[in-house]
């Protein structure tokens, strides 16, 4: 990892500690309950999050064992949409002639038009991320995994914000799925409990 790449994830885990993450007593969408809540979306869709997490996301894809050939980047919405259109956009940035598409999975598919699961520029045959906002038990990422997989696609691995620890990554390995973490929750409570 480079300066710039560590600055980044710095800086991105300091606006998770101040932006996101909250100490008290929370039912997580895992059904589980927690001490901590991290709502990633007040930093994925925020103006200085989105240009943290496009640049560090695209480096951590490219930088993984698999992620040399991804070519679309997406996952089940809403918590991966903003990080995957900041990975896209990034890609768009910094290498022009390897672009990588975003695409979103719906929870369910729409009743109407196409009838789509996959949402976006998604193609049988893409080799892709799977990208979560946070990992707690690794469902929502196998729920993306599941969708892209019976559409055609290649996973090639899965990238995560945030991991709470809790599991959910060791899980998506065991099932043979790569991960790649930019941010662990215990590096945003460290910084939680800093500013107390």
């Amino acid at each position: 990892m480079n300066a710039s790449q560590a600055d980044r994830l710095a800086r991105l885990t300091a606006m998770l500690a101040s932006r996101s993450a909250r100490h008290g007593d929370f039912t997580l969408a895992s059904g589980r309950r927690s001490n901590l809540y991290i709502d990633a979306r007040l930093t994925t869709m925020h103006p200085e999050g989105l240009a943290l997490i496009g640049p560090a996301g695209l480096a951590a894809i490219r930088a993984s064992t698999w992620g040399r050939d991804v070519v679309a980047v997406g996952g089940l919405t809403l918590g991966a949409d903003p990080i995957a259109y900041a990975i896209s956009y990034a890609s768009a940035l910094e290498t022009p002639a390897q672009t990588i598409r975003a695409f979103t999975v719906r929870k369910e598919a729409k009743q109407h038009g196409t009838g789509k699961l996959i949402e976006g520029p998604f193609e049988p045959g893409d080799r892709v991320a799977i990208v979560e906002d946070t990992i707690t038990t690794g469902a929502s990422a196998r729920r993306a995994v599941e969708a892209v997989r019976a559409a055609g696609g290649i996973v090639a691995g899965v990238l995560a914000l945030v991991d709470r620890e809790e599991g959910g990554r060791e899980a998506l390995e065991a099932e043979g799925l790569e991960v790649a973490v930019l941010v662990k929750a215990s590096e945003v409570v460290r910084l939680m409990d800093v500013g107390r």
